[in-house]
């Protein structure tokens, strides 16, 4: 099945860059050759291991990204050639501009749903990837340890913990309930309402009896859970500015 394009946007996304390069050289080296083309509105490149070698260079217009696809085009920038395409997507800072600010929060919802849920595949996969590793150790040493004349369903389990591997919970799937773990002792029902009641849709927040540090909190949508996560997960609660973590309910 043949590749199609992405559809023209303002959105450059830049590849096959120069990976040891530091994120803010890297910056600097585009903008400077990438402003000859148009506004540049944004430039978005991370240091995470997948990231690394891309980059996203957001125009004012269409016209001035395809300009710069059709000229800068194999141009080498570190001594590697760039490979560049529209982006598949557009960026929060496009959707910003030319957009109202319920649809630029839509459109942020949606990308940091997809996020969790690609997250949420890949950490899947790799379990999943584990348990056959483990089960085939397991069977390996049934194999070699089985006396000749082996009774039925004798054999060794193997006790390798991949054989239980589950998906970590930062990379659970969204869905409309929270699960917040390091609560301060001194966070009621009614503080953590403050904190989290200020996000789309909220219902209430549960605390679990007999069990300190943990809460759950519901909201009537993914997209109410998808916008508290991304702004709570990491706030430093009480006099001890213990970070608290936030994840979706495991389900």
């Amino acid at each position: 099945m043949a590749n199609i394009s992405p559809p023209p946007s303002a959105t450059v996304y830049v590849r096959n860059l120069e990976e040891h390069i530091k994120v803010d050289q890297l910056k600097e080296a585009l903008t400077e050759l990438f402003s000859e083309y148009g506004e540049i509105i944004d430039i978005v490149a991370k240091t995470n291991l997948k990231a690394k070698g891309q980059a996203f260079v957001v125009f004012d217009t269409v016209e001035s990204a395809q300009k710069a696809i059709d000229e800068v085009q194999g141009f080498e920038l570190f001594e590697k050639p760039m490979q560049l395409a529209f982006a598949k997507t557009r960026s929060d800072a496009t959707v910003k501009r030319i957009g109202d600010e319920e649809e630029y929060e839509s459109h942020k919802r949606k990308r940091l749903a997809e996020k969790d849920k690609k997250k949420s595949a890949e950490a899947a996969e790799e379990a999943k990837k584990l348990k056959i590793a483990a089960a085939a150790a397991g069977n390996a040493a049934d194999m070699t340890s089985r006396p000749i004349k082996a009774t039925r369903g004798a054999g060794l389990r193997s006790s390798n913990a991949a054989t239980s591997a589950v998906v970590p919970d930062e990379y659970l799937p969204p869905n409309k309930i929270l699960f917040v773990q390091n609560v301060p002792d001194e966070y009621d029902i009614d503080a953590l309402t403050s904190i989290f009641g200020r996000f789309e849709g909220f219902r209430e927040v549960r605390l679990v009896p007999g069990r300190r540090g943990i809460a759950f909190v519901e909201y009537e949508a993914e997209a109410g859970a998808i916008s508290a996560k991304e702004n709570t997960a990491g706030v430093a609660l009480g006099e001890a500015g213990q970070a608290i973590k936030v994840t979706y309910q495991r389900q």
